[in-house]
C-alpha cells in the first residue's frame, strides 16, 4: 500500500478527549485513596507512537471553553508533539458540557481491572464536520493516513455523520483511511441499523481495517463462529477464515489486522497479532508480556502498525513493530506508549531487556 509522503501531516485522527482517574499502587477504585489523573482517548493513544518518533501528527477534537480539564488536555497533547485543532464551546453552567471521565483501576494478580466510563454531557458527542475546514485539512495541508475509530462514530448521530464526512473528504484527496471498528454494545443499543450503514460506508472506502472477530461480525454483519470457548490458535484460524469473507465484501481494503490476548493474570498476558496484506498472512505468535496497566495495548499495536506503513516497511515488519509498540504501552502508566526511539521498540520485539548504557 503506497502512502503519499508529501503531506503536512503523516497521521491525523478525530477523537473526543477525556481524563482517566486511576488509584495508586494498583488498588481497586472502590477502595478510594490517592488517584492519578491523566489525559486519555483511544485515538490519541494510537497516533502517539508516530508523534513520539518524530512524525507530524494532528488531532481533531472539541473542547469546553475555560475548563481546566480542557487546558490539561491541550497541554498534554502538546507535550506529545501533537498538533490539535477544534472549537471551544461554552460550558453552559454546571449541568452543561464537559470532558468524559474514565474511572479505571489497573487490577493486580487474579483481581482483574475494572473500568467505568462517565460520559454524561460529553462535549465530543457534538463533533460535526461544520467544526472544521475539511477541504483545507485534506486538500491544502494534506494527510498521509487518517485514523478513524468506531468508538467515535458510534457516540452519537452527530459523530456518526462527522466520521462519514471526514472519511469522504480523505477519500477525495487521496488520503489513506484506517478504520478500527471498536464495537461497544452500549453505544449501539437501539441504533443497530443506523450504525451498520455508517460503518459499511466507512469500511467500503477504507484501506486498513482493524478489529477482532466480534467487531467484524457485529459492526459489518459478517458471518462467523461464536467467539467463546477457543484457544488463541483457534481464534487465529477462525479470524483468517472470516477475513476471506470480508475481503469479498470490501475489496478496496488492502490491510486487515487484529490482536490476540490471553489473560494469565492482570500482570501477565499472552500477546499476539495477525496482519493480512496483499493476500498474504503475517503472524506474531502469542508470547508472554508483563503488564503494568493493560489499557492502551491495542491502541499501541495499531499505532505501531500505522507507523510502519507510513515508513513504507514490508507488512511483516509493520506487524512486528505494532506488536512491540503494544507491548511497550502496557508497561507504562499512561494509556499511550512513549517510545524513546525505534530501537527501543525493536529491542522489545527481540526480547532484549538488557540495560542500555
Amino acid at each position: 500500500m503506497k502512502i503519499k509522503n508529501d503531506r503536512r501531516y503523516a497521521l491525523l485522527t478525530a477523537t473526543s478527549m477525556g481524563v482517566r482517574l486511576t488509584p495508586a499502587d494498583r488498588q481497586p477504585m472502590h477502595a478510594g485513596g490517592l488517584m492519578q489523573l491523566q489525559v486519555t482517548s483511544a485515538e490519541s493513544n494510537v497516533v502517539s507512537v508516530a508523534s513520539f518518533l518524530g512524525m507530524p501528527v494532528k488531532v481533531l477534537s472539541k473542547f469546553v471553553k475555560g475548563s481546566p480539564i480542557s487546558r490539561l488536555i491541550k497541554d498534554n497533547l502538546a507535550s506529545r508533539h501533537i498538533d490539535v485543532e477544534g472549537p471551544e464551546v461554552e460550558q453552559g453552567g454546571p449541568w452543561g458540557y464537559r470532558h468524559q471521565f474514565n474511572l479505571a483501576d489497573s487490577g493486580y494478580g487474579l483481581r482483574g481491572p475494572r473500568v467505568q466510563n462517565d460520559r454524561a454531557g460529553e462535549v465530543g458527542r457534538t463533533l460535526s464536520a461544520e467544526d472544521f475546514d475539511l477541504e483545507r485539512i485534506f486538500g491544502e495541508e494534506g494527510v498521509g493516513v487518517v485514523h478513524l475509530s468506531g468508538l467515535i462514530a458510534a457516540m452519537s448521530p452527530e459523530t456518526a455523520t462527522f466520521c462519514l464526512e471526514v472519511a469522504r473528504a480523505a477519500k477525495r484527496h487521496g488520503t489513506r483511511i484506517s478504520f478500527d471498528l471498536n464495537h461497544r454494545a452500549s453505544f449501539w443499543e437501539g441504533r443497530e441499523e443506523e450504525l451498520r450503514g455508517v460503518f459499511h460506508e466507512i469500511a467500503s472506502i477504507s484501506d486498513i481495517l482493524v478489529g477482532n472477530e466480534e467487531d467484524f461480525q457485529l459492526c459489518l454483519d459478517i458471518p462467523g463462529p461464536e467467539a467463546g470457548g477457543r484457544d488463541l490458535a483457534g481464534k487465529m484460524n477462525s479470524f483468517r477464515e472470516m477475513i476471506q469473507t470480508v475481503q469479498k465484501k470490501f475489496p478496496h481494503v488492502s490491510v486487515y489486522a487484529t490482536t490476540l490476548r490471553e489473560v494469565v493474570s492482570a500482570n501477565l498476558h499472552l500477546w499476539g497479532a495477525l496482519v493480512s496484506a496483499n493476500g498474504q498472512w503475517h503472524t506474531a505468535e502469542p508470547r508472554e508480556i508483563p503488564v503494568l496497566d493493560r489499557i492502551g495495548g491495542g491502541d499501541g499495536f495499531v499505532g505501531g502498525l500505522l507507523y510502519g506503513l507510513l515508513k513504507g516497511w514490508e507488512p511483516e515488519k509493520c506487524l512486528q513493530f505494532g506488536w512491540a509498540s503494544g507491548a511497550l504501552a502496557v508497561t507504562m502508566l499512561t494509556d499511550y506508549g512513549q517510545p524513546a526511539d525505534e530501537d527501543q521498540i525493536w529491542s522489545i520485539w527481540a526480547g532484549n531487556a538488557r540495560v542500555l548504557r
